[in-house]
């Protein structure tokens, strides 16, 4: 390459910025200012990622002159088809929903563009299932018997429909990526920018700096707010990981479990309100059910989380002899003052604004004027080029989650017109037989093979659309179930059962045992029961049963963070610390066994749309039942359990958080509390032994 033909070459960095900013404020603008149709917002979402990404991702790592001119042409083309299309959509329409041969080519280069794009974002598997979604409707669908054969459809059919469908490309999903997501992760690239992130964990050291085990609460209380910020388990254990894992291997923590705390710890910001890595918008879109109600009844399920997480640093820390304080401790206030604004002021404005009514989208693009604000009440204040670095950064960030949900869209628009969804959940609800706990089980290990190639926003809708109907029918019948128990079902809805149940008629409306009124539900027609349920239910327990089936499998969706053999965010934190990654894998697996039991109290308790009492009362219990279940889990509380007193405290854990009457749970907490006192008095014998030693 001559030196003119290199001076004439653009920058990668520069051209990359350029088209972050550009791609930025045409979200800002559509998102903030303007009304276009959803087809043309996610057409242009798609178009401004598919450059960026042919620059993020190109096709060789260090590509030279003609390498870089191909991804660049690949970025144009599909760019292009994508605005051509959408611009074609009224003539197509006009024929007859008949396609010219340049729509043909325009069309099938498109999804070829998405396919390589979503390769090189997240690797062969979510490409292998579009092409199997897309050739089971056009070819192989008809060829295989049982429940999932399906006749197929025109390969004309197939692209229309993966082009301007609902579901499609440019459907519901990308509508989701386009607003809510990609509007929270430039307000989280804002308030990075300025500053939040060492604000963040500053007040964690200030706060917990000093405590038992404090390094390891710092990453809790760090990760727990960081996820406020990223919407990402990765980037958040790179951000904080690189200060709070050194700072718990120097106190004396094992490496391998300082990783599998910060992974764990930063897995949680996902389910940390207000945001929730923009997982309540997409729930809220889903579900219909308001963004301040999934905000609000999340709020004590994250507290169970990070209690939990907590629970394994304070027993490691006092099994370990972890002693080490923090010597750089600084008050509170003193962090408040110097930083506490850019965090809090924009966060505020957030909630305030979501609480008010405004869209998401809405309250976003003016948090992120919020943030801008509140940095010139900081020694950070963001200039010019920093708001133009901010918005590079968000772009940045959004490019794998923009392309992947996007693509996704190809696979869930099969899913809708082949009808697999239905045929799944009807299929969990057979092999589960009725059981909450194996439908849970099957749901789990379906999250977390899809999130082996999806992000978890990606992995929860696709595993909602194929689950939620079967989970939620689940929940709905075990409250239908203590309706009938109860004999507490409305004079209406008994016309329902004169149909679906008619041999019962007599019983129903008077107190009956549990298997009686299982029997009948067992009873009840498939293509009655929603009517039954809706008949027998109010819909606030209707709506709450759909929130817990939703809520539980966004909890679910989680664990491909923590769990091998993908386990992301182990894997980044075990970069971090120096440790094997499939050994930091099993160590964050078992530090976030929270993702696996408060989604069973969403299943079996009124966690979820009870009560205040009867929320708190499980709050509380739960709490003391998650100490128990993890110090009889670790063999230590604060000194070594011996086996008798290991398996006792696992009997309080059980008794605590399974579904009993009240006096069950107190007996379990105050059996707890005197284990726990002779385990501290033991601790304190066993220092005091030590001491004498030394002495001597």
């Amino acid at each position: 390459m001559s030196v003119l033909e290199s001076e004439k070459q653009p920058e990668p960095g520069k051209l990359l910025i350029i088209l972050g900013v550009i791609v930025s404020i045409m979200h800002i603008w559509f998102n903030v200012f303007a009304v276009l149709s959803s087809l043309w917002q996610n057409a242009l979402h798609f178009a401004g990622f598919a450059l960026i990404a042919a620059l993020v991702y190109p096709l060789r790592k260090e590509p030279n002159l003609p390498w870089k001119l191909l991804d660049m042409l690949l970025g144009v083309l599909a760019a292009g088809c994508a605005i051509f299309l959408i611009a074609r959509e009224d003539a197509i329409y006009e024929r007859g929903v008949q396609l010219a041969t340049s729509e043909w080519v325009a069309g099938i280069i498109l999804i070829l563009c998405a396919i390589e794009f979503t390769r090189r974002v997240a690797g062969w598997f979510i490409p292998v299932l579009i092409i199997l979604a897309l050739s089971y409707v056009g070819w192989w669908g008809e060829h295989i018997g049982g429940v999932f054969k399906f006749a197929g459809l025109s390969p004309e059919t197939i692209l229309f429909r993966s082009i301007y469908g609902d579901d499609a490309l440019f459907g519901t999903i990308a509508r989701i990526s386009s607003t809510y997501v990609f509007m929270f992760i430039l307000f989280g690239a804002f308030l990075l920018r300025s500053g939040a992130g060492e604000f963040v964990i500053d007040l964690a050291r200030a706060v917990a700096g000093r405590m038992v085990g404090g390094p390891g609460l710092v990453a809790v209380m760090a990760s727990g707010l960081m996820g406020t910020i990223s919407g990402s388990a990765v980037a958040n254990t790179a951000s904080t990981g690189v200060i709070t894992i050194p700072l718990m291997k120097r106190a004396g923590f094992p490496a391998k479990f300082a990783a599998g705390v910060e992974a764990s710890a930063s897995t949680g910001g996902q389910l940390m309100p207000p945001i929730m890595g923009a997982g309540a918008f997409v729930m809220a879109t889903y579900t219909q059910i308001s963004y301040n109600t999934i905000v609000l009844v999340s709020i004590l399920p994250a507290i169970l989380y990070f209690a939990t997480v907590g629970f394994f640093v304070r027993i490691e820390a006092k099994r370990s002899h972890v002693d080490a304080l923090d010597s750089e401790q600084v008050s509170a206030l003193e962090v408040f003052k110097k930083g506490g604004i850019v965090f809090m002021l924009p966060i505020g404005v957030l909630i305030a604004l979501l609480i008010y009514g405004f869209t998401p989208t809405y309250a976003a693009g003016f948090s992120i004027i919020a943030v801008v604000v509140a940095s010139w009440f900081s020694p950070n204040k963001m200039g010019p080029k920093a708001i133009i670095e901010a918005m590079a950064l968000g772009a940045k960030n959004m490019v794998m989650t923009a392309i992947l949900l996007c693509a996704v869209g190809l696979i869930v628009n099969v899913i809708a017109t082949a009808g697999v969804g239905n045929t799944f959940s009807l299929m969990i609800t057979e092999w589960a037989g009725h059981s909450m706990v194996i439908a849970i089980a099957l749901i789990a290990l379906a999250s977390l093979v899809l999130g082996m190639g999806l992000p978890v926003t990606a992995a929860y809708i696709v595993l909602g659309t194929l689950s939620a109907p079967a989970l939620h029918a689940l929940i709905a019948d075990s409250l239908l179930v203590d309706a009938l128990v109860s004999g507490q079902i409305p004079e209406a809805a008994k016309a329902i059962f004169m149909i679906a149940a008619p041999d019962q008629l007599a019983a129903i409306g008077n107190p009956m045992t549990t298997e009686a009124a299982r029997a009948i539900v067992d009873a009840i027609p498939v293509d009655l029961a929603s009517m039954v349920r809706d008949a027998a239910l109010s819909p606030h327990a209707m709506t709450y049963a759909l929130l817990s089936a939703h809520l539980i499998i966004f909890w679910l969706s989680q664990d491909s963070n923590v769990t091998p053999p993908v386990a992301l965010a182990a894997f980044t934190g075990a970069a971090i610390a120096g440790t094997k990654p499939m050994e930091t894998g099993f160590q964050s697996w078992k530090v976030a066994k929270g993702l696996y039991i408060v989604p069973l109290l969403f299943a079996y308790t009124p966690l979820i749309g009870g009560s205040w009492t009867e929320v708190a009362l499980i709050f509380v219990f739960a709490l003391f039942g998650l100490y128990a279940f993890t110090a009889s889990l670790q063999g230590f509380m604060e000194a070594k359990l011996r086996w008798p007193m290991r398996l006792l405290t696992l009997c309080c854990a059980v008794a605590l958080l399974w579904p009993v009457a009240w006096p069950v749970h107190l007996a379990g907490m105050l059996v707890l509390i005197g284990l726990f006192i002779i385990s501290f008095r033991t601790s304190r014998k066993e220092a005091a032994a030590e001491f004498s030693c030394s002495a001597e």
